[in-house]
């Protein structure tokens, strides 16, 4: 069985890019019948040319990954399909976390410029002062989305086993690879 994702300690969003010869209808159908059925571990969403897969609702918390996968014909060699795929939190989370950075951001920014105006004109440039434990906010957001998603790796590592075998299940009944 082809596996799909690395073994790096910690990725922020865990891509991988897989390829297989069967068709993006053919694809998309196996999966959907499959997450339609009431025995699947997992919830999910089928498109043509997409696949969204999470938790059961009793197995998700808040922490829980999300898999995007888009599945395309390649341009170079229209035999081959290629499915593209996104491991990461729910896109709420995802969002909150994204708005969080860039609040600190734009916060960094403009201390910084009140900051060193004020010290350019010789006023007082204590705000400056505030940096450090903006840095401190940033780091500990940083650590909490660390934690969370470690809190998620075992969910990650069972959907992508899910994903996988029904993706040799296809390329095996396809007599592909």
């Amino acid at each position: 069985m082809a596996k799909s994702i690395e073994k790096k300690e910690f990725q922020i969003r865990p891509r991988f890019t897989l390829s297989s010869k069967a068709s993006v209808e053919t694809i998309c159908s196996r999966y959907k019948t499959i997450l339609l059925t009431k025995q699947a571990p997992f919830l999910g969403k089928v498109r043509h040319g997409y696949i969204s897969i999470v938790p059961s609702i009793e197995h998700q918390h808040y922490w829980s990954p999300h898999l995007s996968v888009t599945i395309e014909q390649d341009e170079e060699n229209p035999e081959i399909t290629l499915l593209k795929g996104l491991y990461g939190p729910s896109p709420s989370v995802w969002t909150m976390f994204v708005f969080f950075y860039a609040i600190i951001a734009l916060a960094t920014v403009i201390i910084a410029v009140i900051g060193m105006a004020n010290m350019t004109i010789g006023e007082s440039s204590s705000i400056l002062w505030a940096l450090p434990f903006l840095v401190i906010i940033f780091l500990s957001l940083y650590l909490t989305s660390y934690f969370g998603q470690r809190k998620g790796h075992d969910q990650i590592k069972n959907i992508d086993d899910f994903f996988m075998t029904i993706l040799d299940d296809i390329n095996r009944k396809n007599r592909i690879f």
